[in-house]
């Protein structure tokens, strides 16, 4: 197949939807596709374009087999709710003339990675003109994060606004997302469910798993072996809730043996920063290159996932797949019923979200408990093994774009003028 990819999130981004991207794209050009990408360069999660690359100039490279097309775009420094919309439609104004320009060759599919939807309508109009597939898939519910999350109020606007998005939606061949809530949420904005597929974050298996002896990185650190390490690790934005960890680093600050470190990048690690200054059991890392992820990831004795409980389903933690294949056991601040709990439930311990007491009393509860947390880890890894395979979801996904294009032994009717 000959396939386009249109997102502002793209590899050598080391978190979130670049990273799932680039995987994907990099699979499918493994396959023998002829895999094209226009996106943004590389810039979250530090809200800042990465050395070796321009915010202001379009740019080609070719990376794993991929042709990749870097456009210009606006990267405010301290995003809020109008800055991202302004930064999501710079993104969407530089990029429509080269994804218009890779339309023109045709490609059998393009595939837009939501957010932004900003770049749906030139999509749908694009594929109709030249005959390509167009797919949808929804890593995140900007529209819904963004009027929830309080970046955007108004019960008109939001009632235009998901109207527009409503309208978008069901126009694609196909609309996937990565979860099953999520799933439902597209179907109750009106997606036939003949078009709506699950397409979960996957994980590389062999290149995350336990290790076998203690991680190079507690030493590092000079983190002695008997401690017990509580470990975030992904962006620290908004979404995330992540001021309940220096709370609950405050409230355990008398335990010695509960070390606690905050590995990431993002608008909100200042802050984290300043609220755990005088705390000797907090120890803080950069983001960690791809080939130190397992290593980092089993640094942990316990991952810590806190979430805003105005963010439920309507995002699912890229960084979870990670957590589950690390063999490692998770505390998870998230409502009940959702999701994100369905999934903690048999593998970690959940706690009710902006509970900092909460969490940190099952932190200190499951640190007392090894044999608890072996079994715990041990859930998870097979849980990774059995739903997040990378692998098996990139066939199922090839599979399932395979099936919307037209049948070749078929004769193509067109219709009169």
């Amino acid at each position: 197949m000959k396939i386009l990819l249109y997102g502002i999130n793209f590899s050598p981004e080391l978190t979130g939807i670049g990273k799932y991207t680039g995987e994907l794209a990099a699979w499918l050009a493994s396959r023998g596709h002829e895999v094209s990408v226009v996106t943004a360069p590389p810039y979250y999660p530090e809200w800042q374009v990465h050395d070796g690359y321009k915010a202001g100039r379009y740019r080609k490279e070719i990376w794993k087999g991929v042709t990749v097309y870097r456009v210009p775009l606006w990267v405010p420094k301290r995003p809020s709710g109008l800055k991202r919309i302004l930064h999501l439609a710079s993104f969407a104004a530089t990029s429509l003339p080269v994804a218009w320009w890779r339309l023109a060759h045709r490609p059998d599919a393009v595939l837009v990675v939501e957010p932004p939807l900003f770049c749906a309508p030139a999509t749908l109009l694009g594929a109709a003109v030249v005959g390509s597939r167009s797919w949808l898939h929804v890593q995140d519910f900007e529209v819904d994060a963004a009027f929830d999350l309080g970046m955007l109020s108004g019960k008109t606007l939001r009632k235009a606004v998901l109207g527009v998005e409503r309208f978008l939606m069901r126009r694609f061949t196909r609309v996937s997302t990565i979860s099953s809530k999520m799933r439902e949420r597209l179907l109750a904005k009106g997606v036939e469910p003949d078009r709506v597929v699950l397409f979960p974050n996957g994980v590389d298996l062999d290149a995350v798993k336990p290790l076998d002896r203690p991680s190079v990185i507690r030493a590092e650190l000079g983190i002695p072996e008997h401690a017990v390490v509580a470990l975030y690790s992904g962006n620290m934005g908004g979404k995330q809730g992540l001021e309940i960890l220096g709370e609950v680093a405050h409230l355990l600050a008398a335990q010695p043996d509960i070390r606690f470190v905050f590995c990431g990048e993002g608008p909100t690690k200042p802050v984290l920063q300043a609220a755990c200054r005088d705390l000797p059991n907090v120890h803080f890392l950069p983001l960690q290159p791809i080939e130190r992820l397992s290593e980092l990831l089993g640094a942990a004795d316990i991952h810590l996932l806190p979430q805003r409980k105005d963010a439920a389903d309507l995002v699912m933690p890229s960084k979870l797949t990670g957590i589950l294949a690390s063999g490692k056991p998770l505390i998870c601040a998230s409502p009940e019923g959702t999701e994100l709990a369905n999934v903690v439930a048999n593998c970690g311990v959940l706690t009710p979200p902006e509970d900092a007491a909460a969490m940190a009393d099952a932190l200190l509860k499951l640190a007392q408990d090894p044999a608890r947390r072996t079994v715990l880890g041990a859930a998870g890894r097979t849980y990774a093994r059995n739903w997040l395979d990378a692998e098996t979801i990139f066939r199922r996904f090839e599979e399932a774009l395979l099936q919307t294009l037209p049948d070749p032994r078929e004769p193509q009717h067109q219709s009169k003028p």
